[in-house]
């Protein structure tokens, strides 16, 4: 259905996440990968959904050559723990301590995406919280040697063996915490349809 909406226009998703593209895959969305190379630092006075925001902003501004009809859409997720940003792990150790700062507590994951077309650009963000039961060494060793999350934002994906026997509850999208947030990304781009 939205696909047939947005049958005049190019999606080009600038995400290199085999999660984000499988999203837009069962979402019935044609796309295109081009991801352009930025550092991902951002002022360190900015907080919470203002970091993944300014992040998924500066990802657009890689684009400079956005045709009429196309929709570049650029995202960032982290986690936000204790007003601090948890971003993707560093190494092994750096695994491990994020994870043994999660366990047993409550943290938020947070994410951007921003919408940029010739000439308009709408950035949307979701927040979900999540509460994680208390972690044994053994369970953290086992995650990262078994699962290898290098990649993820808080060095966890909720849909893997960490979700299944570590998560107590959430609330707010589920998608969000795998890091994009379906059905707002739906809404969105069912209002830029009609734009």
């Amino acid at each position: 259905m939205l696909a047939k909406k947005l049958s005049n226009f190019e999606i080009v998703l600038a995400s290199g996440s085999p999660r984000r593209h499988h999203f837009f895959s069962e979402m019935g969305l044609p796309f295109s990968i081009d991801v352009r190379p930025v550092e991902e630092i951002f002022p360190s006075h900015l907080s919470g959904s203002e970091i993944t925001d300014f992040l998924s902003q500066k990802k657009a501004s890689a684009f400079t050559d956005i045709s009429e009809n196309q929709i570049v859409i650029t995202s960032d997720t982290i986690v936000w723990k204790d007003g601090r940003a948890i971003e993707k792990p560093k190494d092994e150790a750096d695994a491990r301590q994020m994870l043994s700062e999660l366990s047993g507590a409550f943290h938020e994951v947070i994410t951007s995406v921003c919408f940029t077309m010739h000439d308009l650009q709408k950035t949307v963000n979701e927040t979900t919280k999540v509460w994680f039961g208390t972690l044994s060494e053994e369970e953290i060793t086992h995650y990262i040697t078994t699962y290898t999350p290098f990649d993820k934002a808080g060095s966890y994906g909720i849909q893997e063996w960490i979700g299944y026997i570590g998560v107590d509850a959430i609330e707010g999208s589920f998608f969000n915490v795998m890091g994009l947030p379906t059905r707002l990304v739906y809404k969105t781009l069912m209002e830029l349809a009609n734009h």
